[in-house]
């Protein structure tokens, strides 16, 4: 099982978020160095698609959201957190 949180962007988000960028990213590579979280990014046109991000953990993805420079200044409007039932991993090859 993983947990996705995904966000939707605030109106007019490129400006807030550029603001807040730098803070954003030291939260999310402090949990990715931690194992916590696999992957992060926006979709295709992050005003409209917002972005999403996958943790090992229900509680590490509250963790993350709670306090994330993003939530916390407006950057993202909304934000939900759903269970992912993991099909396939991509694993490395044996050779």
């Amino acid at each position: 099982m993983k947990y996705v949180v995904f966000y939707q962007s605030a109106p007019a988000v490129v400006p807030i978020a550029r603001l807040h960028f730098p803070a954003h990213r030291a939260r999310y590579e402090d949990f990715h160095a931690r194992g916590a979280l696999l992957m992060i990014g926006t979709f295709a046109n992050p005003q409209e698609e917002g972005s999403m991000a996958i943790f090992t953990t229900r509680e590490a993805a509250e963790e993350f959201v709670s306090d994330d420079p993003f939530v916390v200044h407006g950057v993202v409007s909304n934000w939900e957190i759903r269970e992912w039932n993991e099909a396939l991993a991509v694993s490395p090859r044996a050779g």
